[in-house]
């Protein structure tokens, strides 16, 4: 007979007290610290709510991190491990062993689980464990709120919500959701649905709540012909005054603020590290104000993709990029209407920007000669290490249709100049937006040898 492993001890010894549910109830208060986890994990998946509320009031650790054993439908377990929660709320003298501080609904703390149980947490997720829920059980069941549960209690719990994502559009429901949350420990908040500019200005107040706000992401913000902007554009700038931790901040078609970009960036008070305005009609002043910033001469990332840059003084952008040479890393010009002067007027403060590792340009219209330039101007960039740029201009027909064959002779030149330069550089060339093609080239260049890879 073979000698059988601790690990299967433990699993064996777990599911013994689960045949029965009475015994392993009175058996907590003896049971070694050690089989806590394994067992809780048996009798979450297996939804022993009774047992489930005990092992809540018994347990031994200071720290619970539930969320990471919530891949599927976990309603009944939630509400029975609140249930449990709430009995040591509501009882003066707490079980001897019991440690409980944090409940964390997160989805964290796999490590927890497979440092204590050790080898079997593909198995302990698995949904063979769950005990079968029927549809219309769970249509009979109350829905269950954490949040209204919480709230009821605040005066004996502290609620920690580092992570708000938005996906909805109805403004009053996330109202009504936002005043149950502690807002100030926010720190990363994701708006991830279309609003008006008027759902804007009702979530600007509780924006400025979240002091401890890192990440900062808003989708799409429409505005009406009609619609009276200057107080709304005020109302919402003027809460990055109490933002005094955020770091990244993207915003996707914000055209509110077009003419109106310098009240926002005059409000930040923080160096930011990573910058997205896409999609947005910039004005001169606004990208004049942009260049002018303190708080981006620590970029690293920065997006300004759908920016027409056309219209625009070159100079601007020559001090925009002077602005953030000596820390930029990530740099991304896609649609922005670039044409060849406009790139050449860049060039030079793009060859000084030596932490570039990533920089795209797709969507622009730029011919043969204009590409071979910036393939020269890059070359000094000792980190740049993926370079996203559209096929030459010369690789369309007078119709706008995709030249395969012209696209392979223009490759073949790129690639070419490249292993004049002694280069190896990876360089993805992407077709018009409308066509959805990208074509990918590698080139090394290893005792004069150099190849191309297959198009994709």
């Amino acid at each position: 007979m073979s000698v059988q492993t601790p690990l299967r001890l433990l699993e064996l010894a777990a599911g013994s007290l689960l045949k029965d549910e009475a015994s392993a109830i009175a058996a907590l208060g003896f049971l070694p610290t050690e089989l806590f986890p394994p067992l809780f994990m048996k009798v979450f998946y297996g939804r022993c709510t009774e047992t489930l509320k005990a092992m809540v009031r018994a347990w031994p650790f200071v720290h619970l991190p539930l969320g990471g054993l919530m891949h599927i439908p976990h309603e009944g377990t939630l509400e029975a491990t609140l249930d449990g929660l709430n009995a040591l709320l509501t009882h003066k003298v707490h079980p001897r062993r019991c440690k409980l501080q944090v409940l964390d609904l997160r989805n964290t703390g796999q490590n927890f689980w497979s440092i204590m149980w050790s080898g079997d947490m593909h198995h302990g997720s698995s949904s063979s464990l769950m005990a079968p829920v029927s549809e219309e059980s769970l249509r009979k069941g109350r829905p269950l709120d954490p949040l209204e549960w919480m709230a009821d209690r605040r005066d004996s719990i502290h609620l920690c919500c580092k992570k708000l994502m938005i996906d909805s559009i109805l403004i009053k429901n996330i109202m009504k959701f936002l005043h149950l949350m502690p807002l100030d420990s926010l720190q990363e908040v994701q708006v991830n649905c279309i609003w008006q500019l008027s759902a804007l200005s009702l979530f600007a107040p509780l924006l400025g709540q979240m002091h401890s706000v890192q990440r900062l992401i808003l989708s799409p913000i429409l505005v009406s012909a009609f619609e009276e902007q200057e107080q709304e554009v005020v109302q919402f700038t003027s809460q990055f005054l109490k933002l005094h931790r955020l770091w990244d901040l993207s915003m996707e078609c914000p055209s509110f603020l077009s003419g109106h970009l310098d009240q926002m960036l005059k409000c930040l008070k923080t160096g930011l590290e990573n910058l997205a305005i896409m999609h947005y009609l910039l004005t001169e002043s606004d990208l004049t104000h942009l260049s002018q910033c303190l708080s981006i001469s620590q970029l690293k990332g920065l997006d300004l993709s759908g920016f027409v840059l056309t219209k625009f003084r070159p100079v601007i952008c020559q001090i925009l990029l002077g602005k953030v040479a000596a820390t930029v890393r990530e740099l991304s010009l896609d649609e922005c209407g670039i044409l060849d002067s406009q790139l050449e007027a860049i060039l030079p403060a793009l060859s000084l920007c030596f932490q570039l590792w990533y920089f795209s340009l797709r969507g622009n219209i730029l011919s043969m000669a204009a590409m071979e330039k910036l393939l020269l101007h890059t070359a000094g960039l000792p980190n740049l290490r993926k370079e996203v740029y559209p096929a030459p201009r010369e690789s369309y027909s007078s119709q706008g249709v995709l030249l395969q064959g012209r696209l392979a002779q223009l490759q073949a030149g790129l690639k070419e100049i490249l292993k004049v330069l002694g280069q190896s550089r990876t360089i993805w060339l992407s077709s018009s937006p409308f066509l959805h093609y990208q074509w990918f080239f590698t080139s090394a260049y290893f005792k004069g040898k150099c190849w191309l890879g297959d198009l994709i």
